[in-house]
């Protein structure tokens, strides 16, 4: 059974546990292996529909099969595109499912899409351990950043991408030609470069790259923000702002480009139900954003998953734990509701979902939106999400650490959890003497609790076997 091949989550609300399970049943069905004539190695996860292999789709991929206990490789499906590199150093955003060849789009000539590798990889690292990986891949992921560099970088050291490569669907982006996603995507790219360049102990790297960083940073804040809205916006061909907001903004949380004054000032609009603070978080538009649309309209008022993993992750940067886990739990909950649905109709997992209540977003010009049993999407939250912000444990193989941090103390817990060759459980529980962690585990590691409403954090080194503690003796 899948069940005994990857970890299990304890969580007090068993649904929430049943959608964890039922993710890696779905993928398991959708777990396909490659061809001679696709050049795809080893097994992928597909989706219904599939025509072609998707570089940020596969990248998505990765941020959950990590916690496969490695039954599911992330790897071979990042050493696919990486496998595509040219000599130019361009890796595109979609290749043939069918014979592995470039997929030429119009609107997106280069093929050129979000840049995730380094952010990717870095993760891999924590989760996975492998340094050595690390060597190998970078002169790949440096020669590709030569390759957006040279192709996209324009003279105000912004760079300039189409629209189609920065993944927001139809959202109205009329006279964009510095788009601010992308470019702090790229600034995101160049930290995990620089945390690589600091793992493998190559100073030069390090510093090529977080001096890239901070030139990207500085004229995000100097040319993108804008004061008077609080707000970071795409720019025209002259670099005059374009006053629309979108999600793609929020990117340069998890850049950790606004300062402290200018992140809370953009925080504090994902709280406003005006702006986009619906109830289930973040729709693409801000809900006052004139072709914003309750019944989502394609990207304009959908909450697509990945945004809000994105815009979680960036909380957690600005450390604001407990509002990213309660929109992680508030969108789990509207992912359920649409699998569940009142009266008879069928439900399943959808690659958008309505802003204000449950169900899909739809989309009258396109039949193909949203995507059916789309996984790269949901799993994020329902795998990823749920281990790491609505449980809240983080994981760090070379650190030989395991930090969690709890809103409240609550039934839940991880089970069978591989740490490389250790396999560890760690859970909850409400006990007569008071509430008591159980800890097992087959070598030594370092465990952090940190309970935020009872101001409690104690490090302490857990030793292979069984063993528990009880919080009111920290």
């Amino acid at each position: 059974m899948i069940k005994d091949l990857v970890p299990s989550v304890h969580f007090y609300d068993q649904d929430f546990v049943d959608m964890y399970d039922r993710s890696w049943v779905w993928i398991d069905e959708l777990w396909t292996q490659g061809t001679k004539e696709n050049g795809f190695s080893g097994g992928y996860l597909s989706y219904p529909g599939q025509k072609t292999f998707n570089q940020f789709y596969s990248c998505l991929s990765a941020l959950f099969l990590v916690y496969s206990n490695q039954t599911y490789s992330p790897f071979s499906m990042l050493d696919y595109f990486y496998s595509k590199q040219e000599d130019s150093g361009a890796i595109r955003s979609d290749y043939s499912l069918e014979d592995g060849s470039f997929v030429f789009e119009r609107d997106n000539p280069e093929g050129v899409c979000p840049p995730l590798f380094a952010y990717v990889e870095y993760g891999f690292y924590h989760k996975i351990g492998n340094k050595k990986r690390l060597k190998e891949i970078v002169p790949i992921l440096e020669k590709h950043f030569d390759w957006l560099r040279e192709t996209f970088l324009r003279e105000n050291g912004l760079y300039s991408v189409p629209e189609a490569a920065c993944m927001l669907g139809n959202v109205p982006r009329d006279h964009m030609y510095y788009p601010v996603d992308f470019n702090a995507q790229l600034a995101t790219s160049a930290l995990y470069m620089s945390a690589i360049g600091d793992i493998l102990n190559d100073k030069e790297l390090s510093f090529r790259y977080k001096r890239l960083y901070f030139s990207l940073k500085t004229r995000i804040n100097s040319m993108m923000w804008d004061p008077e809205n609080n707000f970071y916006h795409d720019l025209d061909v002259k670099g005059n702002k374009i006053g629309r907001k979108h999600i793609g903004a929020y990117w340069t949380l998890l850049a950790e480009i606004p300062n402290e004054e200018k992140g809370d000032a953009l925080i504090a609009q994902l709280t406003d139900p005006e702006l986009f603070g619906t109830e289930n978080p973040f729709p693409c538009l801000p809900a006052n954003d004139p072709d914003f649309s309750e019944s989502g309209n394609g990207h304009k008022g959908a909450v697509i998953p990945f945004n809000t993993f994105m815009v979680v992750k960036g909380l957690e940067r600005y450390g604001k734990f407990e509002f990213a886990r309660e929109c992680s739990i508030r969108h789990l909950y509207f992912i359920l509701d649409t699998l569940h649905p009142d009266g008879d109709q069928a439900g399943d997992v959808w690659e958008a979902y309505l802003p204000s209540k449950e169900g899909r977003s739809i989309d009258p010009e396109n039949p193909e939106f949203p995507k059916r049993r789309f996984m790269p999407m949901v799993a994020l939250i329902t795998i990823t999400l749920m281990i790491e912000d609505i449980i809240g444990l983080v994981i760090s193989l070379p650190r030989k650490t395991v930090d969690w941090t709890m809103t409240n103390l609550e039934a839940m817990g991880i089970e069978g959890l591989s740490l490389k060759r250790n396999l560890i459980t760690i859970l909850s529980n409400k006990q007569p003497r008071g509430w008591e962690i159980r800890l097992e585990s087959e070598k030594l590691y370092y465990f952090t609790i940190e309970i935020l409403a009872e101001g409690k954090k104690k490090t302490l080194p857990i030793p292979s076997g069984k063993c528990s503690m009880l919080i009111d003796k920290l």
